[in-house]
């Protein structure tokens, strides 16, 4: 079992973790995606410019932004519609000049609003007997947002509609109301309970604050944005980049208007993991702000499925019906790589099922800090070729 390809060490403990969230990776948190430096190595040395790749798994449509700049066209295929919202933001070929008038407009609005609460909350003394402007049903962002951070987010989610890029204004709000939840510096992933009060900070070896403000979060994001958008425009090709919202295990490709389907060179994806992560609850603070479906009962590998043998089995045959699916646009011998963590070994029986042989496994020591306790374990890449 190789851990390096063509000389690249595949942990990429070396690379920054800028190098890690170059450009638009990092337009939003998402956690358990793989570096895009993962990607570029595999698709530089499996797959030529002009060749054409799917993501039956697209999360966040990290695939789909590699796959641009080497140039190879893409499809990525998502049944979530908050992943489905990142990654558009993220692919998206923007006008410049607008993006950033908007961003700096709307901010400017924030600021000022944050400055008459801030006003307020001195005149008051305590903020939350002044008069609030901004109020929402959702329990989970009135127990997770300070009241002032709560005012700010919604004003800056009621502007929205004013302008042309409100997808994007979305992931900067959505962005910035992550950071400003009541919950410590060093729990950002995995937050169980709002915290009101001081706490010992294990990331910062002192006593810290809860979170009081959004603004500062929404500044931050939307100067961050605007340069991550400009870094990756100067990199992207002209290439396709198409997300398509449904389910990888009974789309009909051939049915969708105005797709052109024609048979792929290959997939490049990372499917779910059993029962490991709930995206719902990762990213709840979105779906309670836009509504969104929640989707965690379909998607495969739900952390609300758990880990029993049945699971592991529905998991198994979802997997199947997925790749099943997907062959359908296939070229004969095309090259399909999957990065999985299969502690399992549920692969090989997937495989065979789809009618792939295995033409090489590769390890993939991972070291992940945003997991409980520094978490390090490793995944595999299987090169399977359709037959």
């Amino acid at each position: 079992m190789k851990t390096n390809l063509n000389g690249i060490d595949l942990s990429f403990v070396d690379i920054s973790y800028n190098e890690r969230t170059k450009h638009v990776h990092r337009l939003h948190p998402y956690l358990g995606k793989y570096p895009p430096q993962l990607v570029e190595a595999f698709l530089k040395y499996y797959f030529n410019e002009g060749d054409s790749i799917l993501d039956p798994f697209m999360g966040s449509g990290t695939s789909l932004i590699e796959s641009n700049v080497i140039g190879i066209d893409s499809i990525g295929l998502e049944l979530s519609r908050f992943s489905c919202l990142i990654g558009g933001v993220k692919t998206k070929k923007y006008d410049i000049p607008l993006l950033e008038k908007e961003i700096k407009d709307i901010l400017s609005l924030t600021k000022d609003f944050s400055s008459r609460l801030a006003l307020s909350d001195t005149q008051s003394k305590l903020f939350k007997n002044s008069n609030k402007k901004y109020e929402t049903d959702s329990e989970y962002l009135n127990d997770w947002l300070s009241d002032r951070s709560l005012q700010e987010v919604l004003f800056f989610k009621d502007q929205i509609n004013n302008y042309h890029n409100q997808d994007l204004l979305k992931i900067i709000l959505c962005r910035s109301a992550r950071s400003a939840r009541l919950t410590t510096h060093y729990d950002l992933a995995y937050p169980k309970k709002p915290i009101r009060q001081d706490y010992y900070c294990f990331t910062h070896r002192r006593m810290c604050q809860p979170v009081n403000e959004a603004m500062k979060f929404i500044k931050r994001y939307s100067l961050d944005t605007i340069k991550r958008i400009k870094d990756f425009d100067e990199l992207r090709t002209d290439v396709s980049m198409q997300i398509i919202q449904g389910d990888s295990r009974v789309i009909d490709l051939c049915r969708i208007h105005d797709l052109n389907v024609y048979k792929f060179d290959g997939i490049f994806t990372s499917p779910p993991y059993v029962g490991m992560i709930n995206y719902h609850d990762q990213h709840r603070y979105a779906y309670e702000l836009f509504g969104f479906d929640d989707n965690r009962y379909n998607e495969i590998g739900s952390a609300v499925k758990g880990k029993s043998k049945k699971s592991k089995q529905e998991y198994n045959d979802d997997i199947i019906a997925v790749f099943q699916n997907m062959n359908r646009y296939l070229k004969q011998n095309a090259k399909i790589f999957v990065v999985v963590n299969d502690k399992d070994n549920l692969y090989y029986e997937i495989a065979n099922a789809c009618g792939y042989i295995i033409k090489e496994i590769y390890n993939r020591p991972v070291i992940t800090h945003s997991a409980p306790n520094n978490g390090k374990f490793s995944e595999k890449i299987y090169y399977f070729e359709r037959q």
